[in-house]
């Protein structure tokens, strides 16, 4: 089976949850990493976890997702530093919790700047690095909410279905090149991100789902994600039983919006 010995994989949201797991498991495998979010302790933090997993060697490299015009100049620090990456996951986003009507166009703003714009403005930076080398693989950390909306979560869906838009759009635009994209799909994840997730007035919800609380561990989704590249996938959908949902979008659209409009989703 493959391995991501001596690749060089950056890896955005690194600080914790999905981004922290998927570093970890890259690191048991050798993996160089350049490890990316706001909060530099916290990097620092997860790259010595790395380091005594096994990287091959970690680098610190933190960014604001949301600063959309310095991605390019950490992109080129980046590059002159860890050298040509292979592998460049963006993972970095956030989440809501608050009603359309209540909530506030900056908060939409907000999320489609970090979520989409800031992903596509860090792939525009590092892909032509790839196409010069003729190597590389773009993966996007996406959400079920990229395939389906649900309640409390309207601009947070909007900035995922953009990114399948986008993706999709560039996976296609590549496909003469050795250039591969993979959109992974998680459902509800053991992380802290519905407790960061924004409300109506931009503010942290601050406390944790009920969902999110009995979703998949984050150690068992980056497995399936490492698994994912491995046999070079397009797109992935992981999780529970909210996995389903696509499937009954899909076939029985009706249905689906009854059961969407009733769910617990907080």
């Amino acid at each position: 089976m493959p391995t991501f010995f001596h690749h060089t994989i950056w890896i955005t949201g690194a600080s914790s949850g999905i981004g922290k797991a998927l570093a970890l498991a890259f690191a048991t495998e050798g993996a160089r990493l350049v490890l990316s979010a706001r909060r530099e302790a916290e990097l620092q933090c997860v790259a010595e976890a790395c380091r005594a997993a096994g990287a091959e060697a970690v680098y610190v490299q933190p960014l604001d997702l949301a600063n959309t015009q310095a991605l390019p100049e950490v992109a080129r620090q980046v590059l002159e530093q860890a050298g040509p990456v292979d592998i460049l996951v963006n993972n970095g986003g956030i989440s809501q919790r608050s009603l359309a009507l209540d909530t506030r166009i900056e908060v939409d703003e907000r999320l489609m700047r970090i979520n989409y714009l800031g992903t596509v403005a860090l792939t525009k930076a590092v892909l032509p690095h790839m196409l010069q080398r003729q190597k590389g693989r773009v993966v996007v950390i996406t959400s079920l909410t990229g395939k389906f909306g649900s309640p409390l979560r309207s601009g947070y869906a909007a900035s995922k279905h953009a990114l399948h838009g986008f993706f999709d759009s560039l996976r296609a635009e590549l496909a003469h090149t050795p250039i591969r994209i993979l959109l992974v799909c998680p459902g509800f994840v053991r992380t802290q991100v519905s407790i960061n997730a924004l409300t109506a007035d931009g503010t942290p919800q601050g406390s944790m789902d009920e969902a999110t609380q009995n979703g998949l561990a984050p150690e068992a989704l980056a497995q399936q994600i490492l698994q994912a590249i491995r046999q070079d996938k397009e797109e992935v959908w992981l999780g529970g039983k909210e996995v389903l949902g696509v499937y009954v979008k899909r076939f029985f659209p009706r249905l689906f919006s009854r059961l969407i409009a009733k769910a617990k989703v907080t």
